[in-house]
């Protein structure tokens, strides 16, 4: 897809539009993502106009929900980031969950250490497009199928992302570090899932998921020891939620 039916497409789910750098990388990653999924089942949406607005729609919803604006004007390439600059929340976005490195009250973002966990993170989303709107985040994506996997590798190369790694096994044989931030988005065995992704989250931390309403319900028993800010609705779905937890000091 060009660059302004993609900018077009994601209209509704952004306080603010994207850079002409980032929209070709969503153009770029479509592309892939279209070629990929005719022998590999990395996705059932198949209509590009859909998958702008189901995936990557989704996935900017909640970078801007977590970290506010997308960085706008000149788009700093991955390759190019040497300082991780603090960004504010644009009016609207404020909530009660706050912590070290990340902070939804307008008070500025300091992402020195960030790290992002996307888990079963199938095609990417939504680690993928959050990493391409904050490239300075170190980004985890956890993914257990070795083709989808392999996907991930490519889109990365492609993209020229830098600072992403794939892990391609099941979530309970990672051993890396724990995360600032947890995004976990239509997995199967979701309430076997869910326990897992909370202990991916580091002290302090968050978890964000992206959920229909009748699992959103299920959410606090599956997750004791974790604050839960009020759901979001999805733009353009009268079902979906974002929903962001905050991980309780002990």
């Amino acid at each position: 897809m060009e660059s302004p039916e993609t900018a077009e497409r994601l209209r509704p789910f952004l306080a603010a539009p994207l850079p002409e750098a980032q929209l070709r990388h969503i153009s770029t990653y479509t592309d892939i993502l279209l070629r990929w999924n005719a022998r590999v089942n990395l996705t059932a949406v198949r209509q590009p106009e859909q998958i702008i607005t189901r995936h990557f729609g989704e996935s900017i919803f909640t970078a801007q929900q977590l970290f506010g604006e997308p960085l706008t004007g000149r788009y700093t390439h991955p390759q190019e980031v040497s300082s991780r600059p603090k960004l504010s929340v644009p009016p609207g976005a404020e909530s009660e969950v706050e912590g070290p490195g990340l902070s939804l009250t307008g008070h500025g973002i300091d992402r020195t250490d960030d790290h992002l966990i996307d888990l079963g993170s199938g095609a990417g989303f939504p680690g993928l497009p959050i990493k391409i709107c904050h490239p300075e985040l170190r980004v985890t994506l956890i993914e257990s199928n070795h083709k989808k996997a392999t996907f991930l590798r490519e889109v990365v190369r492609s993209l020229s992302l830098t600072n992403v790694d794939v892990f391609c096994g099941r979530a309970e044989s990672y051993g890396g570090d724990r995360a600032a931030i947890v995004t976990l988005r239509a997995v199967e065995r979701f309430d076997q899932i869910l326990p897992v992704a909370a202990g991916l989250v580091g002290a302090a931390g968050r978890l964000a998921l992206l959920i229909g309403a009748a699992q959103a319900v299920r959410v606090p028993r599956l997750t004791p020891g974790f604050s839960w800010s009020q759901p979001r609705p999805i733009p353009l779905s009268d079902k979906r939620l974002l929903l962001v937890g905050k991980r309780e000091p002990k």
